[in-house]
């Protein structure tokens, strides 16, 4: 069952479209150093170099010559999703689409470090949310 957009489901969408864009530009902002260098309170990598390592560690089954382009990929990715959920233009297809690389994060996040790790960055709520942004019919969104 669809719901049209009546009552609090626009604003609520709307609040959930800017809330993962804003994650996906977060996270691109820390891998090229805006919120500071590695060590900074609060910074996860501050440097592409040290997000790189952590895709690797998060891709173990890949070769290493392609965790570079995996990196890149997701960053790209992550631009592009953030750029289409602000807009809201299509925002199913950004909705799904976002919801396909979160699941992608959650599920290499939990087989290369176990659920905690997934769990408290909220990777599996993100990407629930994402799918049910989806599901929401909104008109002049779609």
């Amino acid at each position: 069952m669809s719901h049209k957009g009546v009552g609090p489901t626009k604003p609520a969408a709307v609040f959930l479209r800017l809330a993962l864009a804003a994650g996906f530009l977060s996270a691109v902002a820390d891998r090229f150093g805006l919120w500071g260098p590695a060590g900074t309170s609060g910074v996860a990598w501050g440097d592409f170099e040290a997000f790189l390592v952590y895709t690797g560690d998060l891709l173990w089954y890949l070769p290493a010559s392609l965790v570079k382009a995996a990196g890149w990929g997701a960053t790209i990715l992550e631009i592009f999703l953030a750029l289409g959920l602000l807009m809201g233009v299509k925002a199913r297809v950004f909705a799904f689409g976002s919801g396909a690389l979160l699941m992608v994060f959650a599920v290499s996040m939990t087989a290369a470090y176990g659920f905690e790790p997934a769990l408290s960055y909220s990777v599996w709520s993100a990407a629930a949310g994402a799918f049910l942004l989806g599901c929401i019919q909104l008109p002049a969104t779609d």
